[in-house]
């Protein structure tokens, strides 16, 4: 199994391509990894090396195929933990991708693959992400919209949320929102960019950065 320092190399630099649509600067990843520029630079061309990635100075780096079947193996693993801690061992929402994050370096393809039959093969992590299947497969996400462009009187469902900040995570936890819960737009304040909405017959103030990592579709 890859180390963890290269496994986290690969999941994040596939995160990135996948979210921005391009490929990741080393600036970027040393960010993102907490680790120096040269750090990263020196990872680079190990990888390269190894045919896990392609990588030109000031054309940041790219995966290649092989590269990209390990990164998903990763995110596999991450995804399942997550589902499995909060299903069977009822942790928080906010608790889990800490875990799933340690858990994720030390699980055998065997142990990951009975974690996802005994959760009956899921499409999505409890974050709303889908969960890369044995093949390599990602299932397609449904249509949706950041919470901040919803309109005024509408109904929507929760169907993911930027799980990256647990601060975030907390706050929308403790008002009542997590996948699946619907709600209605109540208002929405130019001034700075804050939404109202209505769960449960509570009025909660969401402000412009929750609003930006809320998404949602429109409730059926």
């Amino acid at each position: 199994m890859p180390t963890i320092s290269k496994e986290n190399y690969l999941k994040t630099i596939y995160s990135h391509s996948n979210e921005d649509g391009k490929n990741a600067s080393t600036s970027v990843l040393a960010e993102k990894l907490e680790v120096s520029n040269a750090a990263i630079s020196d990872m680079a061309k190990k990888l390269s090396d190894q045919g896990l990635l392609t990588y030109a100075r000031y054309k940041g780096v790219e995966l290649t195929d092989e590269g990209e079947k390990i990164a998903l193996q990763v995110i596999r693993r991450h995804r399942l933990w997550e589902l499995f801690l909060i299903k069977v061992l009822r942790l928080e929402w906010s608790e889990v991708h800490a875990e799933a994050e340690n858990l994720e370096h030390s699980t055998s393809s065997f142990l990951i693959d009975k974690i996802d039959e005994f959760l009956g093969y899921p499409q999505y992590d409890p974050h709303g992400d889908p969960i890369p299947q044995k093949n390599g497969a990602i299932p397609k996400l449904p249509e949706f919209i950041p919470l901040a462009e919803t309109v005024t009187g509408g109904k929507y469902t929760v169907v993911r949320v930027n799980d990256r900040n647990k601060d975030l995570i907390n706050y929308i936890s403790k008002i009542g929102i997590k996948l699946d819960v619907k709600f209605t737009v109540i208002d929405k304040l130019s001034f700075d960019n804050s939404v109202i909405i209505k769960i449960n017959g509570i009025n909660h103030s969401l402000s412009e950065f929750v609003s930006q990592n809320l998404f949602v579709r429109k409730a059926e």
